[in-house]
């Protein structure tokens, strides 16, 4: 079984007992738990790490002074000079465009740069996105970096080096006190901080000169833009303009002039040589390369690309009224034990509840919970029709999150929820064109949408589960634009659910089905496709040693 990271610190348990329990379980192999303990107690006995105090963090805001910069042109030339109220919104499915739309806002900066991600991985395309930046800082541009501090594991010096470049400050949120090893051996030695590093920045958002913002579900990795092999993710962003670009400018303030956000240059040792950091940062991503990777002319929604919109100068754009819901940085403060839903999950149920005909949910990782639970019970009470599309375990990254998803089958299927796990299909051409990734890559949901109403569409950085809900902060755009809503749905519909299995209960039998769409003859499994009596047995145990809302 493969347990990843990426959403939580080793899926955590409550102690470090249950944790010995869980790693030992996990990796199958005697002896784990042992040296496990073993790498904890040193910990214990060497001292535990901790944060620098007094730690210095000018304050500063966005540019607001940027109406002579070309894309404020454009953005004004996309945009109807009667209404001012509106935003200017265009979805994003392709990974290769959404690379390469950030890309091109880099190249066409002037005075700001802004990116807030939870993951900026050290690979090709984080490599390429980390160049873009420090080149637009070397033309004057400030660029301001905000990012996670778990999954930067190994990254310090990359980081230390490019915030050693003219105009540029790098800042990691909510930093663990161990700076090297592993993402797992961090989070052992930083045990003793559980509650606090527990708490993570998932956010994901783009800003340039304040005209132009790319936010959604993608972090920064060839994983999320189609190049990875052998899986991707299968995302959406969402560009956007207009009046709620300062809005999402301002959440990113409130979290870089947070407390928990540490300049990366306090959080090891300082470079003796800036310089030579400078070298060591230009020769690192200088050797990544540029990857000939092809553009698609139009994507599936038959849109051209941002780069060649913006070197046009209009940008095709639909015009919505979007509220910007965003959970505040102090939601990770240590002493938060509060496990009420956060504004991000509070604003996502509330449109859930407002549904009169439809809602239409895409996560990667569903675990609904007591409140959630409710609010599709009333739907179902007042006939909506409910459909949640989620991975299936052939597809999931995080299988002890699909386990945690799996207690709740039978039950959202008799409020008549219908349910839909994306398939794996790696010998299909087609197939792998929708997944944004290579022929012969596995495409896995990871995608954050809902649809309701055929109007109102929600779209961000939040999962439907209760880590996003309690322990992570969110972000996300409630949009009201029956065209965007309409282009997600056939999204879903066309391209997303034809590749997913249907999952269905059976009152005679009281049993589970999987049903393949297979054109007109669909095959029926009895049982869950690529599980074991073996991986259900490890995974039920491990669920009975982690909290829900650790998953």
């Amino acid at each position: 079984m493969k347990t990843t990271l990426k959403r939580c610190p080793m899926l955590i348990a409550h102690s470090i007992g249950m944790r010995l329990m869980e790693i030992g379980l996990a990796q199958a192999r005697a002896g784990v738990a042992l040296l496990v303990f073993a790498v904890v107690l040193l910990g214990m006995l060497t001292g535990c790490a901790s944060l620098p105090d007094n730690v210095p963090r000018p304050a500063s805001q966005t540019i607001t002074d940027v109406s002579a910069t070309r894309l404020a042109s454009v953005a004004a030339a996309s945009m109807p000079a009667d209404e001012p109220q509106l935003s200017g919104m265009r979805l994003l499915p392709a990974g290769d465009q959404a690379f390469e739309a950030r890309i091109a806002l880099a190249r066409a900066a002037e005075k700001s740069i802004d990116a807030q991600y939870y993951q900026i991985a050290d690979d090709t395309s984080g490599r390429q996105f980390l160049r873009e930046l420090s080149d637009a800082a070397a033309r004057g541009v400030r660029v301001r970096i905000l990012l996670d501090d778990l999954h930067a594991t190994g990254e310090d010096a990359l980081l230390a080096g490019l915030a050693a470049q003219p105009n540029v400050e790098v800042r990691m949120f909510n930093p663990l006190p161990v700076r090297n090893g592993s993402v797992r051996s961090r989070v052992l030695l930083s045990m003793h901080e559980f509650s606090r590093i527990n708490r993570r920045m998932h956010n994901k958002l783009f800003i340039v000169d304040n005209a132009f913002a790319i936010s959604g579900g993608r972090n920064i990795g060839d994983e999320y833009f189609g190049r990875s092999e052998p899986a991707n993710f299968i995302d959406m962003d969402m560009l956007s303009t207009g009046r709620v670009v300062p809005e999402m400018a301002a959440v990113f303030d409130a979290y870089w002039n947070s407390q928990h956000a540490y300049p990366i240059e306090n959080l090891g040792a300082p470079a003796a040589d800036v310089a030579a950091a400078r070298r060591r940062f230009e020769q690192s991503v200088r050797e990544a390369g540029v990857v000939a990777m092809p553009i698609r002319a139009r994507d599936s929604l038959d849109q051209s690309s941002v780069a060649t919109q913006l070197a046009g100068g209009h940008v095709d754009l639909h015009m919505a009224a979007v509220r910007v819901v965003a959970d505040a940085p102090r939601k990770v403060d240590a002493g938060n034990g509060s496990l009420t839903d956060g504004v991000v999950m509070d604003g996502n149920l509330d449109l859930l509840q407002s549904a009169r005909s439809e809602v239409l949910l895409a996560s990667p990782y569903f675990i609904p919970g007591r409140r959630t639970m409710e609010v599709l019970q009333q739907a179902a009470d007042s006939d909506v029709s409910v459909s949640v599309m989620t991975n299936s375990l052939a597809t999931t990254d995080e299988p002890l999150a699909h386990f945690g998803y799996a207690r709740y089958r039978v039950a959202l299927l008799k409020m008549r929820v219908a349910l839909y796990e994306l398939m794996p299909d790696d010998d299909d051409d087609e197939r792998a064109s929708i997944a944004d990734g290579p022929h012969g890559s596995l495409g896995r949901l990871h995608a954050k949408l809902a649809v309701v109403d055929q109007r109102w569409l929600s779209i961000g950085s939040m999962n439907m589960d209760r880590r996003s809900a309690h322990s992570n902060t969110e972000m996300s755009l409630i949009i009201d634009s029956p065209a965007l809503a309409a282009q997600v749905t056939t999204l879903l519909r066309t391209e997303r659910m034809p590749q997913s299995y249907q999952v269905r209960y059976t009152d005679d039998s009281q049993r589970l089905q999987w049903v393949e769409q297979n054109g007109r003859n669909p095959v029926v499994y009895a049982g869950e496709p690529d599980s074991t009596w073996g991986r259900r047995l490890r995974l039920s145990v491990l669920a009975t040693l982690v909290d829900e809302d650790l998953l």
